[in-house]
């Protein structure tokens, strides 16, 4: 039941929906143990507004903690049907300021700040699946199969979740009552180590070419989802590839940092770009952006500190304030129209249309 002081906390309902491009408040109504390092977070609005958003999506919240920039995004782990409220799951993280913070002094009626939905990891219409997630990486594929239950229709779907032991195994009872329940949803845990659970009934190791065969021997006509560590991602997305699943049908979601790589050379060699100055006022740097590459890259490679994760305009980490200047930006829901208007940009995914003074 939930008490007077959330109650009051929360304020009446609205019957409105969230607007992620007015609404930037959440309330924490619950918090829960998923694990010995791993939480649940429920979150409601202030106006009690419902939330639109597909299974798979994320949040970006803001904590400002010592006034720096401390955006993390976090995967909604809740079902999209279930839309009075949203719940993110998070892993400590050994040295992780945003991480231990939630963990250590996260409360229900406290306020926090976040934007979204975010992201593009959503289930396309397929009739078969494979959902691959290692860690906290189940928290998209968790509100998939979250959905599916909701729906009570039958499904194809095989669901294959590793962790370093079974104590570490997110949700594991959870989904094991899902798939008792779904007719069509199959699960599949594998810890790396069976820890101290020696009665552990099932295998242990690593995800293996051999075992995701035996595991979804039609694995070639499915649609493979996968989120986790980047060793986990890289490994199933060389066996999946080796086991004939098509590029098109390998779909997986990452915050860890990317790479980013320049836009190749014109094949000719002929045709010059221009340069433009892109200084960065606060940290008294400044380098030279060609017309073809994003701020955000040259950035980088010069040793300029810019917080990133997506580097593809989709989670907002990197917005920054443009003081002078033009760019070509080309984003994917990380930017509000209102942030736009007051002068803020994404740096991974804006190219110089000119020089450029950045309040960074």
């Amino acid at each position: 039941m939930v008490t007077d002081l959330l109650l009051k906390a929360v304020g009446p309902a609205s019957g409105g929906y969230w607007d992620p491009e007015i609404d930037d408040e959440l309330v924490c109504i619950d918090v829960h143990d998923e694990t010995h390092d791993v939480k649940s977070f429920t979150f409601v609005s202030p106006e009690r507004k419902q939330f639109e958003f597909s299974a798979g999506q994320y949040f970006k919240f803001e904590l400002g903690l010592d006034n720096e920039d401390d955006g993390r995004c976090y995967s909604v782990s809740s079902s999209p049907l279930r839309k009075n409220a949203i719940t993110v799951t998070v892993k400590r993280v050994p040295g992780g300021k945003v991480s231990n913070w939630l963990h250590d002094n996260l409360i229900p009626s406290a306020a926090v700040r976040a934007s979204g939905p975010l992201g593009r990891f959503v289930r396309p219409a397929a009739k078969k699946y494979v959902f691959l997630s290692g860690g906290s990486g189940i928290t998209p594929l968790m509100s998939m199969a979250r959905e599916l239950a909701d729906t009570a229709e039958s499904t194809d779907v095989i669901f294959l979740h590793a962790g370093r032991t079974p104590k570490d195994l997110i949700f594991r009872e959870e989904i094991a009552n899902i798939a008792r329940r779904v007719e069509g949803f199959r699960i599949l845990l594998l810890p790396e180590d069976i820890g101290a659970e020696r009665g552990w009934p099932g295998i242990s190791g690593r995800i293996s070419r051999e075992f995701l065969s035996l595991a979804a021997p039609d694995i070639a006509d499915r649609v493979v989802m996968c989120c986790g560590p980047a060793p986990f991602m890289a490994a199933a997305r060389k066996i999946s590839a080796e086991l004939g699943v098509p590029e098109s049908n390998y779909l997986e979601e990452s915050f860890d940092a990317v790479v980013i790589e320049e836009a190749p050379a014109s094949a000719s060699g002929v045709v010059e770009t221009k340069s433009f100055s892109v200084q960065f006022s606060k940290q008294g740097k400044s380098v030279e952006v060609r017309a073809d590459q994003t701020v955000l890259s040259c950035a980088k490679k010069s040793g300029v500190r810019i917080p990133s994760s997506c580097a593809s305009g989709i989670c907002g980490t990197c917005k920054s304030k443009l003081v002078s200047g033009a760019v070509d930006m080309k984003h994917d829901g990380g930017i509000r129209q209102r942030e736009i208007d007051a002068g803020f940009f994404l740096p991974c995914c804006s190219r110089p249309l000119s020089d450029l003074v950045i309040e960074r």
